[in-house]
């Protein structure tokens, strides 16, 4: 008798529809750049018209299918309506973000209003709306939201960043339980400190780089590759069984 050995799962996304949030630059530029290049046609969206078309060009060299939408999703009224006319999206990267870090002492009303307003209401409405669309249509889906490892532990200075991305789990974990009967999966993707163009000022600081490479056991900050792979993972049938989990990015930092 002949041993019938596993299929191995697929990380292509040919024929599947992505938007990706935060797409001009860092985390989600370099998600959007991992969907396309599997297959994806992409959908990115960001603020800012000049660096979103500066990205839609330099996926478009490659040969990927992508598209650019400026718009700012704090605007819930305007994402809504580009799910609705350009919809149904089969993944979906909520990577748009924002951080105003201070001692809990000295949090400004203004700036933790500001900060829930891109990191929780702004990802927690457009979730959904691309499930809304994917359940009237009939259709499955993945949806990654980008949280971050102080969605899992708590840091100095951060406590309304810590509390954006607490709260984003527990959204992530109460829509994969509703959202699992229509083959919806809902996952956070959980990033320890990674190099972008945001995060220059912080690494520039040599005590609280050594700060950071002592927390991480692997020893150094995150690229933007090694997100790529993580978040390629949660958006194809490769992890077809996961749903309402995180995926720690982290080094091994919150392994204590």
């Amino acid at each position: 008798m002949t041993l019938t050995l596993p299929a191995s799962p697929s990380f292509r996304l040919d024929g599947r529809r992505a938007l990706v949030t935060g797409a001009s630059s860092g985390i989600g530029l370099a998600c959007a750049t991992a969907l396309a290049r599997a297959g994806a046609a992409v959908t990115l969206v960001a603020r800012r018209d000049g660096p979103l078309e500066e990205a839609r060009a330099a996926l478009a060299a490659e040969g990927a299918q992508v598209t650019a939408r400026a718009r700012d999703i704090t605007d819930l009224d305007a994402t809504a309506a580009l799910v609705a006319d350009e919809g149904p999206f089969d993944v979906l990267v909520n990577a748009a973000g924002l951080a105003r870090h201070s001692p809990a002492l000295d949090t400004q009303t203004g700036d933790y209003d500001a900060v829930f307003d891109v990191n929780v209401r702004a990802a927690y409405f457009l979730t959904r709306s691309v499930a809304q669309g994917l359940v009237a249509a009939g259709k499955p889906g993945s949806l990654i939201n980008v949280s971050s490892q102080m969605g899992v532990v708590g840091g100095i200075d951060r406590a309304v960043y810590a509390a954006t991305k607490h709260a984003l789990e527990g959204m992530t974990k109460s829509m994969a339980i509703e959202w699992g009967p229509h083959g919806i999966r809902v996952n956070t993707l959980c990033p320890t400190f990674i190099r972008t163009p945001l995060t220059e000022a912080t690494f520039a600081n040599p005590d609280r780089r050594a700060w950071i490479e002592s927390k991480i056991k692997l020893g150094r900050v995150g690229t933007l590759e090694d997100i790529m792979g993580p978040c390629l993972f949660l958006a194809t049938d490769a992890s077809a069984l996961v749903t309402g989990t995180a995926l720690l990015v982290d080094g091994g930092w919150t392994a204590d």
